[in-house]
Parts: C-alpha cells; sequence; structure tokens
C-alpha cells in the first residue's frame, strides 16, 4: 500500500518576504487568494514545509528569463563550417583561412571541407596537401579535434579553439 502523506501544517512566507507563521494548508491558499497569488511549495524537505505567496505565473515568466539570458551569455560550443574547393586558389584559400582563424577567436570550432567534383577524386593526394597547408596556418589560435578523413567526396577536419589555460 503506497499512500502519499501530505503535510497538514506548513510555514508561510508572505509576498514581501515576512513570515506569516506555521498554519493550515487551507489557511495559507486562503491568505493566498486574498491578496491576489498563489501559495507555491518551496522547500518540500523541510519540516514543516515551506510555502510562499507569490504570482507564480509571474515567478515561472523570470525564470526563463534568466535562463535564457544565462544561456545568451555562454559563449563558443559552435560549429562553423569553411568549404574548400581542390582548385581554390592561393589567395581565396587565404581569405577563407582568415575566416576561419576568426571563428576559432570567437571560440567555436571550425569544420574544414575540401569537396572533390566530377574527375578530381584522382588527386587526393593534392587534397591532403591543402588540408595540412590548413592546419598549419590554422596552429596558432586553433588545434585539430578530428585529424582530415576522406568522406564520400569530401576531406573533412574539425579545428577546436586552443585552451586559454595554456
Amino acid at each position: 500500500m503506497n499512500k502519499q502523506i501530505r503535510a497538514t501544517e506548513v510555514m508561510v512566507i508572505g509576498s514581501d518576504g515576512t513570515q506569516l507563521g506555521v498554519m493550515t494548508v487551507q489557511d495559507g491558499i486562503s491568505k493566498a487568494e486574498e491578496s491576489g497569488h498563489d501559495l507555491v511549495e518551496v522547500a518540500p524537505t523541510s519540516r514543516p514545509p515551506v510555502c510562499r505567496v507569490m504570482d507564480y505565473g509571474k515567478h515561472k515568466y523570470e525564470q526563463s528569463r534568466k535562463d535564457r539570458a544565462v544561456k545568451s551569455h555562454q559563449k563558443g560550443g559552435h560549429l562553423k563550417e569553411v568549404k574548400f574547393r581542390l582548385f581554390t586558389g592561393e589567395h581565396d584559400l587565404d581569405f577563407k583561412v582568415k575566416h576561419a582563424q576568426d571563428f576559432l577567436q570567437e571560440r567555436n570550432k571550425v569544420k574544414v571541407t575540401l569537396m572533390f567534383r566530377g574527375r578530381e577524386m584522382p588527386y587526393r593526394e593534392k587534397g591532403w596537401a591543402i588540408m595540412t597547408k590548413i592546419q598549419e596556418k590554422l596552429q596558432e589560435v586553433g588545434q585539430p579535434e578530428y585529424p582530415p578523413k576522406l568522406e564520400g567526396r569530401n576531406m573533412v577536419m574539425i579545428m577546436a579553439p586552443k585552451s586559454t589555460k595554456e
């Protein structure tokens, strides 16, 4: 037999933070309704359980705003992608590597993709050379998390920002 035991008396705290004392649950609910608020249990494990008189909808809204603010202040963790082709010119390669450096300095991971099209697959060695060149240019701000690997017609490498502890 699994009975749920409910407390008959609770410690009630007012909406302004003052203690209203220990009272029955029904008295606490009536006090909360008098002030136009809700009775919310905030510490169920204490003896007696603690309840607070508050506007529960407003409380949930403020809590979601705090959570959103904390989430927006977190930096990094995003995966940015920079794509190259096998016969990308030297200037274009440097330009895209500069973008990858900016992403790494912003604490984002960078996925470097080298795409092979049509009859370019026999030139894989040139692809490895390009990936090595890109990795060397990014070594100041990043380190390879996932080394260059051929995945179908694409060669992929993931660079992570260098740790700030160094």
